[in-house]
């Protein structure tokens, strides 16, 4: 019972991740950002619709759809890193660095991983991007 609230919660946050990236998509920034912005959200509402949806089913794979969608959200910061300019870039790289290893690491140790570690790692990876967005520079900060 636990196992499927806490696949629920995950689902939930996903959600509201991807619901923050497609917001992000307002603020000032080029058109690649913007794209890898998009992507991003669209896989995190995606993945956690599907998450809630089947909930019981989703506990078994769960370990692994997390640490793809880390590891996809970690590329996408880089890209977004490397194709953007700005006073946050470096925080954006960081985040991209540790939310990518963060997934691999998590998708290397499927299927032995528990739910301590979803939680565990989400929890780190959700930060560096808290703190990302924290410190981003919001579009009236510009003028």
């Amino acid at each position: 019972m636990s196992a499927t609230l806490l696949t629920i919660v995950i689902g939930g946050v996903a959600i509201a991740a991807g619901i923050s990236q497609l917001l992000r998509l307002t603020a000032p920034g080029d058109t690649s950002s913007k794209l890898f912005r998009l992507l991003s959200g669209l896989l995190y509402v995606g993945g956690g619709i599907w998450t809630l949806a089947f909930p019981v089913d989703s506990e078994v794979s769960l370990t692994l759809f997390v640490g793809f969608l880390l590891a996809f959200q970690g590329v996408m910061e880089l890209a977004t890193a490397a194709a953007g300019q700005g006073p946050a870039r470096p925080l954006v790289l960081l985040d991209g660095i540790i939310t990518a290893i963060l997934g691999v690491m998590l998708i290397s140790e499927w299927p032995s991983d528990s739910l301590w570690a979803i939680g565990t790692l989400l929890g780190i990876g959700l930060g560096f991007s808290a703190i990302n967005l924290i410190t981003a520079p919001t579009p009236s900060s510009n003028g």
